[in-house]
């Protein structure tokens, strides 16, 4: 499909209620493909809509490891547990990461490209991806989240000890 520029903040899309998809047809798997796309060359994990400039409540995700990409269209919080803190950032904050309290368990209604609803629930890092794209939807962004920043050489030596450790486990199994 096509690669799209996201947009960065301060941009007003970004801060503002995204409209409600009513039309499921081949414009929205269009956008849902662009998205995907660009998510992709950005080296993300989560993009929505606003984020390349579109006025609607759609999110992509994913998280790899052969994991399916996971769509949401109209997506609404259902219900939520626990609490965690973990280092987060954004395609529309480059070079901003910060530590951000999020639910551990979420569990959200949300449609699919051809407008049939289903459940998701997920824990940890994704149900952490699902609230940041909701988020995004809802005009919330995750640097109003923030609890401390984290400098880019902190992630760095995180990403490094993070190797380090599964070498040993490597080396060990």
């Amino acid at each position: 499909m096509a690669v799209k520029e996201i947009v960065k903040y301060p941009s007003p899309i970004l801060e503002k209620k995204c409209k409600e998809v009513v039309k499921f047809d081949q414009q929205l798997a269009t956008l849902l493909d662009d998205m995907y796309d660009t998510m992709v060359a950005a080296d993300g994990v989560g993009i929505a809509a606003p984020q390349i400039g579109v006025d609607l409540q759609v999110a992509v995700i994913d998280m790899g490891d052969g994991q399916e990409v996971i769509e949401l269209i109209n997506p609404e919080v259902v219900a939520i547990g626990g609490s965690e803190i973990d280092i987060e950032g954004c395609l529309s904050f480059p070079n901003l990461f910060g530590e951000v309290e999020r639910p551990y368990y979420v569990k959200v209604e949300a449609q699919e490209r051809n407008g049939s609803i289903y459940e998701i629930e997920a824990e940890d890092y994704t149900a952490r991806a699902l609230l940041h794209e909701i988020d995004h939807l809802n005009g919330v962004l995750f640097n109003t989240k923030i609890k401390r920043i984290v400098t880019l050489e902190e992630l760095e030596a995180m990403e490094e000890e993070i190797e380090m450790l599964d070498e040993r486990q490597g080396e060990e199994a």
